[in-house]
Parts: structure tokens; C-alpha cells; sequence
């Protein structure tokens, strides 16, 4: 596999993801907030940006549209996923193949893995069999890993997330993408963990400009390699002036005050 910086997933080592797999996992009440973002046009060309270094979407998404982003757009393939209507212990269907993703024009693949949940030992099986198809492919392999079901009982406490982050390594992903600690200390204890495996935070729900700006700024402060957002980029009205800010903390590293002045212009 070649290094994550030959490959279009990163920019200068670092990495910008916009991730458009809500519509799925949560449902038409992530849009409500900006209409037009219901709208998959309108998230493909916003993931034109120049500090997006790929976007994130399941399959029916990357067929319909894609074709028409290919040359300003890295796809992500995110391989498996299920609705919130699930009520049973966590669980994630596989919805399409690495090598159908492929041929859609993937650049690489993203996989949830639920630490914790009574399904983990199969979930880790359909991991280890796109891990290595992907291999196959020479793509990069980004996991969403988020300890989840019965096995746990905090999955914000930061032992947790940190245990989820080693687990990305010891199953050979080569990104992996974990909620905020809840501290700058705990997520470099996270970044510490994970090897030679990049680390990016999920960006999570939408807040206030600065409070996200700032944590994004502790992830890269502490060695950490970006950013796999979706929330705090599509429900704002102007989603390009937040990734003009996250090009200056994430690729610039810049201060929090400088890329709030960058929003601003």
C-alpha cells in the first residue's frame, strides 16, 4: 500500500473529509435546517472546495452523482451503513462492494466498525474482507470507529475512544475517524495510540464556530491529521466560509483567531 500522502485521500498530509452518509444513518432531519443540503448537487459542489480532500457517501449517492464530480472530486466510498430506525444492537449493512466501488471511480473506502456491540466480531470479519480487497486495489481504507452497544457504557469516556483508535490500527485501517475526547490531552493520548494509523475527529453536531475551530485546532496541535466533518459544514449557509477557516487551522495551521478573520473575508 502506498503511502497516504501519494494517494488523492490527503493533501500535505493532512485531510479534509466531507462526510455525506447522513441521509442514511440519520434521516431527512439533518437537512431541515438548510434545505438545498437535501439536495446531494448542492454537497458535491460544495466538496469542490480546494481545502476538501475528499467526500464521504454511500453508494446510491456516488452512482447518481458522482460521474458528474469526477474531475473535481475525490470519492470516498462508505461501504456500509444503516438507518436509526434499527432498534436492535448496533449493527451496519454492507451495501456495496470494494470492487464495485472501484469501478464507480472510488479513490478509497470508509467502513464503520462498532467496538462493543454483540455484532462486533462479525462487523470486524466484513472489515477484514474489505481491508484486503482494498489492499487489492491500492485504496486507502478510513475507519469510522465508534465503540458502541452493549459492551459499552460511556462511549464519550476517553479510554473508550482511545481503545477505538488502537483498534483501527491493530485491524489495518489506514485512517481513523473518532469522536472528540472531550480534552486536548485525551485526544493526544488517541493520536499517541494509533501508530503510523492517521487520526481525524468527527466533526459531530453543529456548534458555534469558534468552539469547533478551536477543537480542530487542539487535533492538529496535538499531531493529529484532520477532519471528517458533514454536520458543520452542510448546515451552515454558507458552508464555504467554514472551509476557509478549516484550510487555514488544518493545512496552514494557523491560530483560531486568523481563520475566523479568513471566514470573515
Amino acid at each position: 500500500m502506498r503511502p497516504i500522502n501519494d494517494t488523492p485521500l490527503a493533501r500535505d498530509g493532512k485531510m479534509l473529509i466531507v462526510a455525506y452518509d447522513h441521509g442514511l444513518e440519520h434521516g431527512p432531519v439533518d437537512f431541515e435546517d438548510v434545505p438545498e443540503s437535501a439536495n446531494p448537487e448542492h454537497v458535491f459542489d460544495v466538496a469542490t472546495h480546494p481545502a476538501v480532500t475528499s467526500l464521504a457517501v454511500q453508494k446510491g449517492l456516488a452512482e447518481a452523482y458522482y460521474p458528474s464530480y469526477e474531475d473535481d472530486v475525490s470519492l470516498l466510498a462508505k461501504l456500509n451503513g444503516s438507518t436509526n430506525l434499527w432498534m436492535g444492537e448496533h449493527d451496519t449493512a454492507v451495501n456495496w462492494s470494494v470492487d464495485y466501488a472501484a469501478d464507480v471511480g472510488a479513490d478509497a473506502i470508509g467502513f464503520t466498525m462498532y467496538a462493543g456491540s454483540n455484532h462486533e466480531v462479525e462487523i470486524a470479519e466484513e472489515f477484514r474482507q474489505a481491508q484486503e480487497r482494498a489492499r487489492e486495489h491500492d485504496m486507502p481504507v478510513v475507519m469510522w470507529s465508534y465503540p458502541r452497544g452493549q459492551g459499552v457504557k460511556n462511549d464519550k469516556k476517553p479510554g473508550v475512544i482511545a481503545y477505538a483508535a488502537r483498534q483501527a490500527l491493530e485491524l489495518g485501517a489506514d485512517v481513523t475517524k473518532i469522536k472528540y475526547p472531550g480534552s486536548e490531552e485525551a485526544m493526544a493520548h488517541a493520536v499517541d495510540v494509533t501508530g503510523r494509523t492517521k487520526v481525524v475527529m468527527s466533526g459531530g453536531s453543529k456548534r458555534s464556530d469558534r468552539e469547533f475551530l478551536t477543537q480542530v485546532k487542539e487535533v492538529i496541535d496535538v499531531g493529529g491529521d484532520g477532519l471528517a466533518v458533514g454536520r458543520n459544514v452542510f448546515q451552515r449557509d454558507h458552508p464555504e466560509r467554514i472551509l476557509d477557516a478549516l484550510e487555514q487551522v488544518i493545512f496552514e495551521e494557523s491560530s483560531v483567531d486568523t481563520a475566523l478573520a479568513a471566514m470573515e473575508r
